[in-house]
């Protein structure tokens, strides 16, 4: 697969306690992602974060949240990561949870797989 040039980053952030059944909702964003073909998914466990209900969530060990929060990363172009929000909803649906989404325009610069 080659991805050069200008891209879209869907940007996906969420609870690290939210579910799809029994299976975090963030690895099953990343299979489905997989599944769907996309470039690539990159999720990442933050330290420091609040949302809606303004309720902080720390990584401070006196203060150790088992809900920090979790950002998924997700680039490829435009028409895949149209064709990939429909899932992504169905995902959400499935939760029942909440969550922010974003698509933003990028410019790829590099995107090579490993040489063996």
């Amino acid at each position: 697969m080659e991805l050069k040039g200008e891209a879209k980053l869907l940007r996906i952030c969420i609870g690290e306690s939210d579910k799809v059944g029994p299976v975090p909702l963030y690895e099953a964003i990343v299979r489905e992602a997989r599944k769907a073909g996309l470039a690539g998914a990159t999720a990442w466990r933050g330290v420091l974060a609040y949302g809606p209900n303004s309720r902080i969530r720390t990584a401070k060990i006196l203060d150790l949240s088992s809900d920090m929060p979790i950002v998924i990363e997700i680039t490829d172009g435009e028409a895949k990561i149209d064709a990939f929000l429909p899932a992504l909803h169905d995902l959400f649906e499935k939760a029942n949870c909440g969550g922010l989404v974003t698509v933003e325009r990028v410019q790829v610069i590099r995107y090579v797989h490993e040489k063996k």
